[in-house]
């Protein structure tokens, strides 16, 4: 351990920290920027920060009369504006100090709305591409101002010098990079002028790319898409679907303008033409005051409008210190529900006037609408009874499956609703699937769309009274065959019923909910474990656990066949054969136990045939 020099360093002194301007520029672009790309968008929003304070400065400027003109030719970086520029003042106030903003300075304080930028640290990312900076700035605030050149390096020295006013005829400032040999891929010319559309595509100031050949090609020749005219509402709409498809490659289902000016937010959300799994968030293009924010902004929607991905340009809406991000506050929150209201509109409008359109979109989209509807009481009501369920009648809407029947039926699990939907519809009972998401919290508010109709869960009794009883001759004659089966099955707690019921080629059905089986096995494990504390817990919670019924249909000729065996074995076998193929049916997960079961019935079926034929 060093200890310190109390001589030259007196107790109670204060001390000025010393910034290691190299590490302090590894930390930006590891840890602050996503990428090295990023060092044209913060030379190109200090030099629209400069313009916006040089309109402010004349307001009776045209807008076009000021720009920022781009240079590179694989040699060189340039930048340069029209702005306001700098004094020798500015130069060592703001450029020499690291964490001081122009944008906070008092002349300007009044208008820091105007600005994109909040933090004094961006000129810092040009060292991610070059080793030296060079500026030079001639300021607007007095005609007879002169130019000053400031020059900083990547080891924390910069040296500033007053130039005469010919160096820089007219006010604005200039921002050469001379690359390092590692930043090629980003300085190339082809590269500045595809980063320079990327990020200023919507800038309001007119932007020129010159790549040393002497033509100045413009970057943003036009308004962004929803500000233009249009000769129709037809034409506004291909243009803002071509535009969507540009941005995101793909074609979009519509699109749908968001305008809140509170905030001086406008922009479209185009609807996905796919389906997506619910949840996936997706990025969205953020623009501030036209520059490109992000293009991975999931805080701008709600979770539940994933069906969308938007584009927009806001005024008011706060950048986070890396300016790749938005600053999650009031302002954010307040958008977010105000966007969600656009697109709540949206479809309200789909369902009102364009039943094609909300056809496709629930076609694609309808996990995204039950998500929504399950929360919105004025979606749940707009859409509800044309939502797509699955149901005994196949996928239907609510309104075309209620119109037929009184009462509507609603399981728990997909897999209950596998076991019982064919011989549901045979008897005339309309099942709708709950076991997906949403759906049987859906299904039950049915009523406060349609009061006529009555919506119940599933019950395995409800089911089981819609299956008629077999004579009292014909029970009685499978009575010993039954009570096999029921020994046969006592390991899985399953009872053994005979009924008869449509279809007829369905030989059996096996009634076991997931509850049923969960409690057995819990009871199962009390008993394994009596007398431990274990146990004691498990006795405690222990119910009477309800056993699973497999109904053999005596109108199937195999059941017919095998309730008449007299072979005591050969009846074991058969009825495990068939609880086998119903729990197959069932498309329910098998237990190691019942997968034995199969094959060791199938085995003995065979061997069974084989011994007959020889």
């Amino acid at each position: 351990m060093t200890l310190p020099d109390t001589a030259s360093h007196p107790a109670g002194a204060d001390h000025t920290f010393q910034v290691d301007l190299r590490g302090l520029v590894d930390l930006l672009s590891h840890h602050l920027y996503s990428s090295p790309r990023v060092y044209l968008r913060e030379l190109m929003q200090n030099a629209v920060d400069a313009l916006t304070a040089r309109h402010a400065l004349e307001p009776a400027a045209p807008s076009d009369a000021f720009g920022i003109r781009l240079y590179a030719d694989g040699s060189l970086v340039r930048v340069e504006d029209d702005g306001v520029g700098l004094t020798e003042a500015d130069v060592h106030t703001f450029l020499a100090t690291i964490g001081r903003s122009s944008k906070r300075a008092e002349r300007i304080a009044e208008q820091r709305a105007d600005f994109i930028g909040q933090f004094g640290i961006g000129l810092l990312s040009c060292f991610l591409v070059a080793d030296e900076i060079h500026v030079v700035s001639r300021s607007a605030h007095g005609p007879d101002a002169g130019a000053v050149e400031w020059r900083g390096r990547g080891d924390g020295s910069y040296t500033i010098r007053t130039l005469p006013a010919s160096a820089r005829p007219r006010p604005g400032t200039t921002v050469t990079l001379t690359p390092r040999a590692d930043a090629g891929e980003w300085t190339r010319p082809e590269r500045v002028h595809a980063l320079a559309r990327h990020f200023g595509s919507l800038l309001r100031h007119p932007v020129t790319f010159d790549d040393g050949t002497g033509a100045g090609i413009s970057i943003n020749p036009e308004p962004a898409p929803w500000a233009r005219t249009y000769p129709t509402p037809g034409s506004r709409a291909r243009a803002l679907a071509a535009y969507g498809e540009d941005v995101f490659g793909f074609t979009p289902l519509d699109t749908i303008d968001l305008d809140l000016p509170a905030v001086g937010l406008k922009g479209i959300a185009c609807v996905l033409p796919e389906a997506v799994p619910a949840g996936r968030r997706h990025g969205h293009r953020v623009h501030v005051k036209g520059m490109l924010l992000s293009e991975q902004a999931e805080e701008i929607l709600p979770e539940w409008a994933f069906f969308v991905r938007c584009v927009v340009d806001a005024e008011s809406l706060r950048p986070t210190a890396s300016r790749e991000s938005l600053y999650e506050d009031d302002t954010l929150a307040a958008v977010r529900d105000a966007l969600a209201d656009r697109l709540r509109a949206w479809i309200a409008r789909a369902a009102a006037s364009d039943p094609d359109l909300l056809a496709r979109f629930l076609q694609v989209h309808h996990l995204a609408v039950k998500s929504l509807a399950v929360h919105d009481d004025e979606i749940l009501r707009m859409l509800l009874p044309w939502l797509p369920f699955e149901t005994t009648d196949g996928h239907s809407t609510l309104d075309q499956f209620a119109r037929a029947r009184r009462t509507v039926l609603v399981t728990s699990s997909v897999e209950e609703f596998r076991q019982v939907a064919a011989i549901a519809s045979a008897a005339g009972l309309g099942v709708v699937n709950g076991g997906y998401t949403y759906d049987r919290e859906l299904v039950h508010r049915l009523p406060e769309i349609k009061p006529e109709v009555t919506v119940a869960d599933l019950d395995p009794a409800t089911l089981t009274a819609h299956l008629d009883p077999v004579d009292r001759e014909t029970e009685l004659a499978a009575a010993p065959y039954l009570a096999l089966a029921r020994d046969a099955l006592a390991v899985f707690d399953c009872d053994v019923a005979l009924r008869t019921f449509q279809p007829a080629s369905a030989p059996a059905l096996l009634i076991d909910s997931r509850e049923a089986r969960h409690e057995r096995t819990r009871s199962q494990l009390a008993r394994e474990q009596e007398g431990g504390l274990w146990g004691d817990i498990l006795g405690a919670l222990r119910q009477e656990a309800p056993r699973a019924q497999l109904i053999l249909n005596q109108l199937n000729p195999l059941v017919r066949t095998a309730v008449a065996i007299d072979e005591p074995e050969l009846a074991r076998t058969s009825a495990e054969a068939l609880y086998g193929q119903a729990a197959l049916l069932s498309r329910r997960p098998l237990r190691p136990s019942e997968s034995s079961l199969i094959n060791r019935s199938f085995l003995d079926l065979l061997a069974h045939a084989l011994r007959k034929d020889s």
